[in-house]
């Protein structure tokens, strides 16, 4: 496979990965990293879910409803946003095996002064909002058409009294106009309408607990995650009440934590999402969103102890395969788990399959093994991933399941390979590149 450096001056990389915008299907997640650790951030036109560290990926209006945009999160003023198009093997309907040409092309791109920990796309715009240190304030950019290949910055959305806080969590949706949900800590979530920058909620809470994650259930609710292990449920039309959170049921202390939302399965209430919460520590606790104080399920993650990624934890639920989830953000590997079957033993699960793809194909270096940043699945394919590692690599890969239909069997799973690459080499950085922070999926 061959590795090819963008033809910008390349910069740091952030938070997060993301399919473009284009489709009303598009929410985007995104890849980040709050370290001081450079890296890129991932978003991609054409999936569904997904987020990674320090940098983003994201892609613009384009002919084909798939693209990815990466973005630095370094200490530069220089940090890149770039948009990338996958290789025509991810445009395609199906994918019948490796294609000779596998690298992402460089459509645009553009500057922002200051780390890109978090990216999300706007869903229905060619928008994209980001955040980063040294507060909470978010940035919204516009991503051009095709009569120009820069991405140029729009506006500013401040934070109050958000100097010295963490940089912000976000999610975006644009069922009745395009918002945006943001905040730190429990006690500074609002709703701001991007375009307008209108307050359309402020979170009535007292809890200063530092957010890890937010999430748009549907234009009226949102779920909040704290790093602590304290899920927190509120409505958007009772803005009096305060937003309370409660412990992860059966979460052991002293652990960070992320949460993963995903689809309602089929035949069911739209209301009834799972919610998997992954602790530091490689713990893994199933919930659902009705009732978020009872346990499922939980069990085990086969990661390195303890856990040594905890500013990179990801986990996403697939799009189209009932009952799988994916890990990442504790050492060079993705792994992909079948949680049907589970119960609240917290024994060990053994994973359906594991990408170690980022712990191979990297450029040495004295910084160690590379650590996957974020990931995201595909929404049209549904065994395909889109990874980013802290080494600056990117693949887009999926599995053959051979054994028949069920497409959860882990008996007889083998991989097909890297599907796509690319390697972001950002200027400024040591001799290696950076990686990604975080990784999104949405159409443009």
């Amino acid at each position: 496979m061959r590795a090819v450096s963008p033809g910008w001056e390349a910069g740091e990389v952030g938070e997060g990965l993301h399919w473009g915008p284009g489709g009303k299907e598009g929410e985007p997640r995104g890849w980040g990293h709050a370290g001081v650790q450079p890296g890129a951030v991932l978003q991609c036109g054409g999936l569904a879910q997904g987020e990674w560290g320090g940098g983003s990926l994201t892609v613009s209006p384009v002919p084909h409803p798939t693209g990815v945009c990466v973005a630095g999160y370094g200490c530069s003023d220089r940090n890149e946003i770039l948009q990338l198009l996958p290789p025509p093997t991810l445009q395609a309907k199906e994918t019948k095996g490796l294609c000779p040409e596998r690298d992402f092309k460089v459509e645009c791109g553009g500057f922002s002064n200051r780390p890109v920990y978090g990216l999300k796309h706007v869903p229905d715009t060619s928008l994209l909002v980001t955040s980063g240190p040294p507060d909470a304030s978010l940035h919204v950019w516009q991503v051009s058409g095709e009569d120009s290949d820069v991405i140029k910055p729009v506006s500013a959305i401040p934070a109050e009294n958000s100097t010295g806080q963490a940089w912000a969590k976000m999610a975006t949706i644009s069922t009745k106009a395009p918002w945006v949900l943001h905040g730190s800590r429990v006690d500074s979530v609002q709703i701001t309408e991007v375009e307008s920058q209108k307050n359309v909620y402020v979170a009535a809470s007292r809890s200063s607990e530092e957010l890890s994650g937010v999430a748009f259930l549907d234009c009226n609710t949102f779920l909040l995650c704290c790093a602590k292990g304290r899920l927190g449920l509120a409505d958007v039309r009772q803005p009096q009440s305060p937003v309370e959170a409660a412990a992860v049921p059966l979460a052991p202390r002293g652990e960070r934590w992320c949460m993963g939302v995903g689809p309602a399965p089929p035949g069911s209430d739209l209301s009834s999402r799972p919610v998997a919460c992954l602790s530091s520590g490689g713990r893994l606790v199933l919930t659902d969103v009705r009732k978020t104080s009872e346990p499922l399920a939980s069990a085990k993650c086969r990661v390195p102890s303890p856990g040594s990624g905890a500013e990179f934890l990801c986990v996403s639920w697939a799009p189209a395969l009932e009952g799988c989830l994916a890990v990442s953000g504790f050492d060079g590997t993705v792994q992909v788990y079948d949680t049907q079957g589970w119960d609240r033993s917290g024994r060990e699960a053994e994973p359906l399959f594991v990408h170690k793809g980022h712990a191979f194909g990297g450029p040495g270096g004295s910084a160690g093994p590379p650590l996957v940043t974020a990931h995201t699945w595909h929404p049209q394919k549904p065994r395909a991933l889109l990874s980013a590692a802290s080494d600056g690599s990117l693949h887009i890969w999926d599995w053959v399941q051979p054994c028949g239909s069920c497409g959860h069997h882990s008996d007889g799973c083998t991989p097909r390979g890297v599907l796509a690459f690319h390697h972001v080499r950002l200027s400024g950085a040591v001799a290696s590149a950076t990686g990604s922070r975080s990784v999104e999926a949405a159409r443009w």
